[in-house]
């Protein structure tokens, strides 16, 4: 099992209701190990995790996550790359929408809902993904 870690942030540019960290994707993060052999790709878990991980620490929520909306993949984040991770804040909601992104190329999306009141939804993560 590989221990979480975050990435090297190269910048950040932080405020109340946004968050956007620039993002070195080393090619020697072990996270590349046997994902896959012909070309090496930053698993989806792993980009989620840092989502989670910036996005409690950057708004001070508890490292419970109840539930996950519209989380998407849309290109392959390879190694030796740089991208942004923005992370807005919707307080009224309870929620964190992310995009990984660099220019007007998208690689994931989604959204982190700090609270589960008045929904049905039910995908579920860890409780300790913040820690």
């Amino acid at each position: 099992m590989i221990k979480s870690s975050l990435p090297d942030i190269i910048s950040r540019d932080l405020s109340a209701t946004s968050a956007t960290w620039r993002l070195r994707i080393d090619k020697n993060l072990p996270y590349f190990n046997g994902h896959f052999n012909e070309q090496p790709v930053l698993p989806g878990i792993t980009q989620l995790d840092w989502a989670i991980r910036l996005g409690c620490q950057h708004f001070d929520y508890p490292n419970h996550i109840p539930v996950l909306e519209v989380l998407k993949f849309q290109n392959l984040m390879l190694p030796g790359s740089e991208v942004d991770l923005t992370i807005t804040l919707d307080e009224k909601k309870q929620k964190l929408s992310f995009i990984y992104s660099d220019k007007d190329i998208r690689f994931a999306s989604g959204r982190i809902v700090m609270s589960t009141k008045n929904t049905n939804l039910t995908a579920k993560v860890s409780s300790n993904a913040c820690s």
